[in-house]
C-alpha cells in the first residue's frame, strides 16, 4: 500500500490528478472538513459507484487506520489500482495545510 504526505496530496488534488475521499463519520464532517468527497466508512461498499474511476483516490480518516483499511479494501477487492492513503489524516491536514480548521 502506498502513503502520501498531506503535502504531496495536496498538490496532487490541486493539479486535478487526484481526490480525497474522507471516510469519517458524520459527526467527525461537522467539526470540520475539507474539499473531498465525504462518505463514511460504514456507507462506503454501497456507494461505490461514486469513486471516480480516471483519478487517484487518496483515502483520508482522523489519523490514517480506518484510511488503511479502506484502502486495502478498495484495491483488493474492488479493482481501484490507484488508491493511497494520506498519512496522519485530517489531523496532519490541520497541522500542516489548513490551521485555521478545528481539530479534534
Amino acid at each position: 500500500m502506498k502513503y502520501l504526505s498531506v503535502e504531496e496530496i495536496f498538490n496532487e488534488v490541486e493539479s486535478g490528478k487526484m481526490v480525497i475521499l474522507d471516510v469519517r463519520d458524520q459527526y467527525e464532517f461537522d467539526i470540520c472538513s475539507i474539499n473531498s468527497l465525504q462518505i463514511p466508512m460504514d456507507e462506503l461498499f454501497g456507494r461505490l459507484d461514486e469513486l471516480p474511476r480516471d483519478k487517484a483516490i487518496a483515502v483520508m480518516c482522523r489519523s490514517g487506520k480506518r484510511a488503511e483499511a479502506v484502502a486495502n479494501i478498495l484495491i483488493t477487492e474492488h479493482d481501484f489500482s490507484n488508491v493511497v492513503v494520506m498519512k496522519g489524516g485530517i489531523l496532519a491536514w490541520i497541522e500542516k495545510i489548513a490551521t485555521h480548521l478545528e481539530s479534534y
